[in-house]
């Protein structure tokens, strides 16, 4: 078995659950057995890593532990892990991923000093599952995505129509709206559309804020300031995630500023053949990342990251 998957399919089981803090998932392996694993939510609070160890009691001397994140290095609502790793005698740690936040890291170089056999992995799959956290402890804003669905030719409208993308592709986007702390649009958006951005029939635990950048009379809430000063804001105020669903112009404002992270775009098998493009002009070139195209429907997903989480 990956030890380190069976870690990331633990730390899962806390979405929605940890408040501020990280996914983590722990799994505690003595020879080929497991002997302690766990997850964190905030409402427990016990860390992923030290519910592994209750778990494992003295059969954690000598063991290796998987962790999706570094142990924290600090005392919190708990002492650090790290010296409960210490103390508990676990030989060896594999770590998915640094912990960005500056009162938390240093785990490995504690660990390393006490002589426990460390091993960074920079995972991925490991920096992903925590995206928004990272970027809103790492960079003080958000992390957005920019979501729009095209036509084969890039283009934002297909006369005719009042859908560019089909059926299953916009339950999606309700989906990604259910799970995001904040939608946005910008106020061309508001103006031509009158947009709810309310997630609708995909069982939402919560409902996002619902936000337009703009100026101008909206039911949605108006962020009117520098699109730098409104991110920082609302990372103040606990917004992690972003979904920006505006037009091309807030779009490219936002790619201009650098303020976005992942591109979802939704390619619809039509050729539009009239209408604006998703994205204007830029000064620059903007270098994509772990690409992916996934079948929904008949459209297609094809994801991308900006920036590095």
């Amino acid at each position: 078995m990956n030890w380190f998957e069976r870690a990331l399919a633990l730390a899962e089981r806390g979405r929605g659950k940890v408040e501020d803090h990280p996914l983590v998932g722990a799994v505690l392996v003595h020879g080929a057995e497991v002997v302690g694993e766990g997850w964190y939510e905030y409402a427990n609070v016990e860390h992923a890593e030290a519910i592994a160890l209750a778990q494992a009691g003295e059969r954690a001397r000598g063991a290796r532990l998987y962790v999706t994140l570094e142990p924290c290095n600090h005392s919190g609502r708990t002492p650090p892990c790290t010296d409960a790793l210490i103390d508990a005698g676990v030989a060896r740690v594999v770590v998915g991923a640094r912990d960005p936040n500056p009162k938390a890291a240093g785990g490995v170089e504690r660990l390393r000093e006490a002589g426990v056999e460390v091993e960074m992995l920079d995972s991925w799959a490991a920096r992903v599952q925590n995206e928004a956290w990272r970027t809103w402890k790492s960079l003080g804003r958000p992390f957005v995505t920019y979501k729009v669905a095209v036509s084969l030719d890039g283009r934002v409208v297909v006369p005719g129509r009042r859908w560019v993308s089909g059926e299953e592709s916009r339950r999606h986007v309700h989906e990604l709206r259910a799970a995001s702390d904040a939608v946005a649009v910008g106020m061309g958006t508001v103006r031509a559309d009158s947009p709810r951005l309310d997630a609708r029939e995909v069982g939402a635990a919560k409902q996002p804020r619902r936000l337009a950048f703009g100026h101008g009379p909206s039911e949605l809430e108006v962020r009117s300031g520098p699109l730098e000063e409104e991110l920082r804001s609302l990372a103040a105020e606990g917004v992690q995630s972003l979904l920006l669903e505006g037009g091309p112009t807030l779009a490219t404002a936002f790619l201009r500023a650098d303020l976005v992270d992942k591109l979802l775009v939704f390619v619809a098998p039509v050729l539009s053949g009239e209408g604006p493009r998703f994205i204007g002009d830029l000064a620059e070139q903007v270098e994509l990342s772990h690409l992916t195209a996934t079948r929904i429907g008949e459209d297609v997903l094809i994801e991308a990251y900006v920036q590095v989480p």
